[in-house]
Order: structure tokens, then sequence, then C-alpha cells
């Protein structure tokens, strides 16, 4: 099946079943499921520029779907651990590389992993389940994934929503959304990197 018409198909999908298709689709992904969590938010807020759903709806839900779904990953990976999730995860993506390849994102940027999480395919599937088998703070990994879920959430909703005046422009908009976050995520993580170095650098000497 070609891009646009699984995005075709899934639009109307979202459009047919409303809050609880976008709910569930965005909630599974997070917790680790390869479901297109954020295709269905594109799909929903391009439902939402049409008239058939109400974007407020939308971008509530996406957020604590994906901030509940990541959590409920998050306890799974802290309560049975590294390998169990390999056992029995592999068939949903959870494989060794793929851990590895999230675990080393982690190691690596710790909590700035969670929030750049988001906008990565793999990462933001598994990023829930590997900050608890690697023991991260409860905490930290919450308002990580907070503000990850928001900035996430926020972008595709507010540009699907300004630009997509019907599910059928979803190709157009997936095009050029996609270009859009191409150029924007990157910035956004040098500038997290930047404020996470600058406020290690004001700690204790």
């Amino acid at each position: 099946m070609q891009l646009p018409e699984f995005l075709h198909h899934l639009a109307v999908l979202v459009t047919q079943y409303g809050i609880p298709a976008l709910f569930v689709s965005v909630f599974l992904e997070s917790v680790g499921a390869p479901l297109p969590g954020e295709t269905a938010i594109l799909a929903a807020s391009a439902a939402a520029a049409a008239g058939k759903l109400n974007i407020y709806a939308v971008v509530v839900t996406a957020f604590f779907a994906a901030v509940l779904g990541d959590n409920l990953g998050y306890l799974i990976g802290r309560t049975f651990g590294r390998p169990v999730i390999l056992r029995y995860g592999a068939r949903w993506g959870a494989t060794e590389e793929n851990l590895q390849r999230v675990e080393a994102a982690a190691e690596k940027w710790g909590p700035l992993m969670v929030v750049f999480a988001r906008f990565v395919v793999v990462l933001r599937q598994l990023n829930g389940l590997v900050a608890g088998t690697t023991g991260m703070h409860w905490l930290v990994f919450a308002i990580a994934n907070a503000i990850g879920a928001a900035l996430w959430v926020g972008l595709w909703a507010t540009l699907a929503y300004k630009f997509g005046l019907s599910t059928d422009a979803l190709p157009f908009i997936w095009h050029h959304l996609a270009l859009f976050a191409g150029i924007l995520t990157p910035l956004l993580i040098i500038v997290l990197v930047v404020l996470y170095i600058r406020s290690r650098g004001r700690g204790p000497r």
C-alpha cells in the first residue's frame, strides 16, 4: 500500500471512529507497538480542520495518550527489565538492535533523549521502555516525556489543522510537514542540547 493510500485509509478510520481511534493509536504506539500514532494526529487534525472533529479534543487526547502510553512503557521496562522485553517484545519492534540504539541515545543524552525521541520512529516507540530498563528516575522521565509530547502533538496538530482543509489533503500535508519537521527538529535538538550543557555548567563545582 502506497503512503498516500495508507494515509487515506487511516484518515477514514480516524474520521469514522473519532477521538477513541486517535487515543488508541497514539497510546499503543507510545507503549511500544508499531502503530502510526503520528499519522493519526495528522489525520485527526485534518479532520478537525474540515469540521469533523474538535481540534481541542484532538490535541488533549493525543497529548494524554502519548504521556500515558510512555508511562506505561516505563512501568513495564522498570518492572520486568530488559530480558523480558527482548523475549516478548521482538515482534513489536523491541529487538536487540533497536533497544541498543535507544539505549545509546539515552546514555548520551539522558532526559533530552526522551524529548527528542518523540520525533523519531523507533525511538518514539521504545523510549519509555528503555527509560524504565535503564533506571532513569521516574520524575525526570515524566517531565521530559510531557515536554516531548506537548512539542510533538502541538507541532503536528497545529500545522495539520492550519494546512489541512480536508482529509483528502493528507498526502500534501505529509509531504510538506515532513520537510518542515526535518528542518525544525534538528534546530530544536540543538537548542535543548545547549540549554542542557549550560545548566550542567551552572551546577556546583
